[in-house]
């Protein structure tokens, strides 16, 4: 992959023809890179390091609002809960509780 050094694009590979040489371009300015040969590059990626959540599930979760409903584990009667559009936009969003018992936290979801 090579970018554009005036606007940052990525440049678009256009191949020989017509006594043409290959060559690079960008897309939305006239900045064009003609290939002489073959162009190799290694780059050694870092690996990826583990992803931390700046805040655990049940810390948000502690935070969020609170609404009457029975818990479907101990029978509490009270539970946070988020709402999440986890799919299409015209699907309706999911709810996802957490039981406010300190001994349970059940967590369950409503589609």
């Amino acid at each position: 992959m090579e970018f554009c050094p005036t606007c940052g694009m990525l440049l678009q590979y256009e191949a020989a023809k017509s006594g043409k040489q290959s060559r690079f371009f960008c897309p939305t300015c006239p900045y064009v890179y003609a290939i002489h040969g073959k162009i190799v590059k290694k780059q050694r990626l870092p690996k990826k390091k583990e992803v931390e959540p700046v805040f655990s599930w049940e810390e948000a979760m502690s935070s969020a609002p609170k609404t009457q409903v029975t818990c479907p584990r101990c029978n509490g009667g009270e539970a946070y809960f988020r709402q999440m559009q986890i799919r299409s936009a015209d699907e309706p969003m999911t709810i996802f509780y957490m039981c406010c018992n300190g001994k349970c936290k059940y967590e369950w979801r409503e589609d």
